[in-house]
């Protein structure tokens, strides 16, 4: 029998009822995902969309968003304003009972909005629930009507304060401190939902004025996805100059695509819905890639490009350096659950197949030299992806055999338990002399790379396979890689069977190359601890373009760490500090004095003995790591693309650009 304590009763009086908006209050993280970077943005997602709603009923052109010195966000269009009649049923002015009441809004039936991305009618009433205050201005009737709530209550009425020769509406909002862990918008998200919606509404035109930074950003890309298409594929080589595009409408559904390849081994596709990108896809990204694929092997057979006992190119083949955009615009979207992540509606997937299909097959038909490009990288991926299977199978067949094939480099910790254990990747034999000797060998693992990996982003799966310092760490860690992690949507590894819609006899026809196993992992933390100067630096950028590309569960579940050594050693007698950069060298040279000091900078890490490495870096009490997490994988892509890609230009411009905001410099 348990021996707590009983409770003496459990009747009606302990159920407990919200009212209004106080289940988001008690419960934020259940509407806006969090309450730090990503719940902010939500919350002035939430207020743009509404906006764009009314870009997609066709009644606004124009929409600013504000961001002030004291945090507070101010979003305002030109579209109709919500009315401010007399709700029938609530007795209460309309534009009161949508910014106060959960699921309430126009979007439910047709009246008010054909098309809508804000479905539940939650968004705006839970932004009001999360702020401090809120202000709607509504211009309409030739006035302008104005009401305040704070947390979400009314405490002024709807009144008149003035006449409008226009119409729209204005919401203010300053987020509640005491439920936000930061009150600090991130701009950059904004500017990238601004940007994005920019290209999906060409009509629209979008301001950001960012007040803090004195800066006003416009967007109004009349191109539409074929121009976000060409901007996601800037700084890569494309194999044609403009975007292969196409709109049609199936059953009320507005289906359109834009397609680019380039000369990469990455695929990027994005996918909307309502204007809302589907984070994990759904069925009009499922229909896009069947089409894609089809299209591709059956032009591919018909040119002749493929004899008749080869098998069919594989949906991994085919999208091999594609960079796609699909929007769709329909009337009921069912979305899978309130964060409308991914599309669920079943009739879509025929819809969007049908439309790419005859958009493709036309223009290949009337293109055929591109068509050629298209279809030879995708033969030659197939060739490169049969030899990476040969490679990976042998791998594979060296780790079954468990420790007794593990690298000879690795010193491993005894430690079995994988939560328990830690793997450092080491820059360099010396270092990893140092780090042997320094580790706890009960939990701590040491694996020293010989030079620079491989440049993944330069060189497909094959010739990756082929290099020794690469195979050494995937038999390490033990979990094998996947194919390719590209960037599907926007973020999410690319975890799909392969979609050819052709029984070509190949079974599992994506068949990860060696099926990335999050469960065999032989280590709870990877760290990667390299030299704090440039060639460490380079280093350590080659490794996580690596684990990006072809580990990123690794990165997603928070796996991955970034090691911080200590530029210079400060010492007193025998008494030791340790400084990161110049500036904290300078710091503690003015708390201590300069007398009877010495101070030596570590050119790197074999430089520091083992009790050096140990008590700076490596023990867990003393150390300080970074964890590696992804934001925002677009970004992120695009980033590496830059970083380790073959285009210079794009390269400098980056350094130029973030050169002033650098850190840690070995100069």
């Amino acid at each position: 029998m348990s021996t707590a304590t009983k409770r003496e009763s459990y009747d009606a009086v302990d159920i407990q009822v919200l009212k209004g908006l106080e289940a988001v209050r008690k419960r934020p993280g259940m509407y806006v995902g969090d309450t730090s970077t990503r719940g902010l943005f939500n919350l002035c997602r939430e207020v743009i969309d509404n906006s764009i709603d009314e870009v997609l009923a066709g009644e606004a052109e124009k929409i600013k968003v504000v961001l002030t010195q004291d945090g507070v966000v101010s979003v305002e269009d030109d579209g109709r304003g919500i009315p401010v009649d007399i709700h029938p049923q609530e007795k209460r002015p309309a534009v009161e009972v949508v910014m106060t009441m959960l699921h309430a809004g126009g979007k439910f039936g047709t009246a008010g909005y054909k098309v809508a991305s804000g479905l539940h009618g939650v968004g705006v009433s839970v932004v009001n629930a999360l702020s401090e205050w809120l202000e709607v201005e509504v211009s309409r009737d030739g006035k302008v009507y104005h009401q305040r709530y704070e947390l979400g209550i009314p405490v002024t009425k709807v009144s008149v304060i003035g006449t409008a020769t226009k119409t729209g509406t204005k919401v203010t909002y300053k987020v509640d401190s005491g439920i936000f862990t930061s009150a600090e918008l991130d701009r950059e998200m904004v500017i990238k939902r601004l940007r994005e919606l920019s290209y999906l509404n060409p009509v629209a035109e979008l301001t950001l004025l960012d007040e803090v930074r004195n800066e006003t950003f416009v967007f109004h890309n009349k191109g539409g996805i074929a121009a976000f298409v060409e901007h996601l594929n800037r700084n890569k080589n494309p194999l044609h100059r403009k975007s292969i595009n196409f709109s049609k409408s199936r059953q009320e559904v507005d289906v359109e695509v834009a397609v680019q390849y380039n000369d990469g081994f990455n695929d990027t596709i994005i996918s909307f819905a309502n204007n809302i990108c589907t984070v994990d896809g759904g069925t009009h990204e499922s229909g896009f890639k069947t089409a894609l694929t089809r299209v591709v092997n059956q032009y591919a057979r018909k040119n002749n490009f493929l004899k008749e006992k080869q098998a069919n190119l594989t949906g991994d083949d085919v999208r091999e350096g594609l960079v796609a955009a699909i929007s769709i615009k329909l009337l009921n979207p069912i979305f899978e659950s309130q964060d409308k992540k991914r599309l669920g509606n079943t009739e879509v997937e025929g819809y969007v197949s049908s439309i790419v299909h005859e958009g493709l097959v036309e223009f290949l038909e009337e293109n055929p030299s591109i068509a050629k490009r298209i279809v030879a990288k995708a033969i030659t991926a197939s060739q490169a992806r049969e030899a990476a299977k040969k490679a990976a199978d042998l791998i594979k067949r060296k780790s079954a055999l468990e420790d007794s094939t593990l690298p000879g480099k690795l010193a491993d910790c005894s430690e079995k338990d994988p939560a328990l254990c830690e793997i450092f990747i080491v820059e360099g034999d010396s270092a990893g002399g140092s780090a042997k000797q320094g580790r706890d060998r009960r939990y701590q693992a040491v694996l020293p790379l010989r030079g620079k990996i491989i440049n993944v982003e330069k060189n497909r799966l094959d010739r990756i396979l082929a290099n020794e310092e690469i195979r050494a760490m995937i038999t390490a860690l033990g979990t094998g890689i996947a194919e390719r992690h590209n960037i599907d949507h926007n973020g999410n590894g690319d975890g799909d069977v392969d979609d050819d819609g052709e029984n070509n006899g190949n079974g599992d026809k994506r068949n990860a190359i060696s099926r990335f196993d999050l469960s065999r992992l032989r280590y709870g933390r990877i760290i990667i601890m390299t030299d704090a100067d440039v060639d460490g630096s380079h280093i350590r950028t080659l490794l996580l373009t690596f684990l990006f590309r072809y580990m990123r569960p690794l990165i997603d579940h928070g796996h991955v760490y970034i090691a911080r050594p200590p530029l210079f050693q400060i010492k007193r007698g025998k008494t030791s500090m340790y400084a990161y950069d110049e500036a904290e060298r300078e710091n503690l040279l003015k708390e201590i004095g300069k007398k009877n000091i010495s101070v030596t900078q570590f050119k790197g890490l074999g430089e520091m003995n083992s009790e050096e490495l140990r008590e700076t870096t490596m023990d867990p009490e003393k150390r300080t790591v970074l964890q590696v997490t992804l934001h925002d994988a677009i970004e992120a892509d695009e980033i590496f693309s830059v970083l380790m890609g073959d285009q210079v230009e794009p390269r400098k411009a980056f350094i130029e650009n973030h050169a002033k905001s650098a850190r840690y410099l070995d100069i």
